[in-house]
């Protein structure tokens, strides 16, 4: 299966040549732009590497910026007939950093790509040197707003998330604080992938792969990631965190600062979850300090 065609006017926004490997078959799509150190973007839900796209050519002409879209998400494949767990995913990038031989990576994560990316980075700890998370968790949490909740209602929440696509229509609002970041032709990008119910299975799934119990079949996941982050605990990490995100709170925040004392922190009291959104030009400057300093 070849890749979508993405609208004439998408290219200004996104205006990358995707590549892609085959994972268990499916076409794993994936930007990569520039040379030099490595920059390992993963993204969570409802979201793909278009989120990156700011950060990709503010810093590309220095860096080797590489940014995946998950099965089931954005220019990938998204086949009917897969699980589109988080241990999938997690599987899916182990893959991906050594079929490209990633070495000494700078993983930048958002979301659940703060799980997966860490979930991966946990099983193959050589190949990571350093980190940048951004209004995401890798450990488990009981917190789950009830916007989010209703989405997990059996029928419901397939009618709401893949028949009207209100999950991914709603982020265009509730993940900003300033709706003047999201004009039409960024809401198109974001939504372009997921144009019909087949293709916001993995959307959904995202929603239905929080683990709120032990029973729950992604806990032990999560207990696998949580455990993974000890040997990182001195590793050079940067937090860049939205205030105003009523998902990912400055509670989770606080539970990183816990986990690495060691860490930096940039906070944006006018930002919500899409904070590579609101605050990207106070992020580029500040990013490229933290990058320069470990060279």
């Amino acid at each position: 299966m070849t890749a979508p065609k993405l609208p004439a006017e998408l290219h200004s926004e996104y205006p990358f040549e995707p590549k892609s490997i085959l994972i268990d078959e499916f076409r794993y799509s994936y930007v990569d732009q520039g040379t030099g150190p490595v920059l390992l973007f993963v993204h969570g839900n409802p979201t793909w590497s278009f989120a990156w796209r700011n950060l990709i050519q503010e810093l590309s002409p220095d860096y080797r910026c590489v940014a995946v879209d998950h099965l089931g998400m954005g220019l990938s494949e998204k086949p009917r007939d897969y699980g589109y767990t988080i241990s999938q995913h997690i599987a899916n990038l182990r893959t991906f950093v050594e079929t490209l031989d990633l070495q000494e990576i700078t993983l930048i994560g958002h979301d659940w790509g703060g799980c997966i990316g860490m979930g991966a980075a946990g099983k193959m700890p050589d190949r990571f040197r350093r980190f940048v998370m951004m209004n995401t968790a890798a450990f488990r949490s009981s917190r789950i707003p009830l916007r989010i909740a209703a989405c997990r209602i059996p029928v419901l929440g397939a009618l709401g998330v893949r028949g009207l696509n209100l999950f991914s229509r709603a982020a265009l609002s509730m993940a900003v604080e300033d709706p003047s970041h999201m004009p039409p032709v960024v809401q198109k990008g974001y939504l372009f992938p997921y144009d019909s119910w087949e293709h916001r299975q993995a959307v959904h799934r995202f929603v239905q792969e929080i683990p709120m119990r032990p029973s729950h079949p992604t806990w032990e996941t999560l207990v696998a990631v949580e455990a993974g982050l000890e040997q990182f605990r001195d590793s050079p990490l940067l937090l860049f965190w939205g205030e105003r995100d009523w998902c990912f709170t400055t509670a989770f925040l606080k539970e990183w600062q816990n986990r690495f004392p060691h860490a930096e922190t940039e906070t944006y009291a006018d930002a919500g979850h899409y904070v590579f959104e609101e605050a990207h030009e106070q992020i580029v400057p500040r990013l490229r300090k933290f990058l320069e300093s470990m060279n």
